[in-house]
């Protein structure tokens, strides 16, 4: 069966394959955690340079277009830990299907 996270680790792997420098954590409420490195994505929930926290429909529809992870972050429905440079790399790792 897969999970959410599972969703996501398929979904971010190749997307941020070589493009991220250090590591990266989303953390999808309720759900748990993805680490994004040069890698790809995987389940876990280490220490992070930045740290992007959302609900599952937010971070979705980041991931579809259908929402501007910069206007999320804005209206407070996307909270950033850490370095914003760092973040907004991620966020176009994010938006870039």
């Amino acid at each position: 069966m897969t999970t959410i996270i599972d969703d996501y680790i398929t979904t971010l792997t190749p997307r941020a394959r070589g493009r991220i420098k250090g590591v990266a954590k989303l953390i999808i409420a309720d759900h748990g955690t993805v680490m994004l490195t040069e890698y790809g994505a995987a389940q876990g929930d280490e220490a992070a340079d930045v740290v992007l926290s959302a609900s599952d429909e937010v971070f979705r529809n980041i991931l579809s277009g259908a929402q501007n992870p910069v206007m999320a972050y804005m209206s407070g429905k996307l909270k950033v830990e850490g370095n914003v440079q760092r973040a907004l790399k991620v966020s176009g790792i994010l938006t870039d299907g």
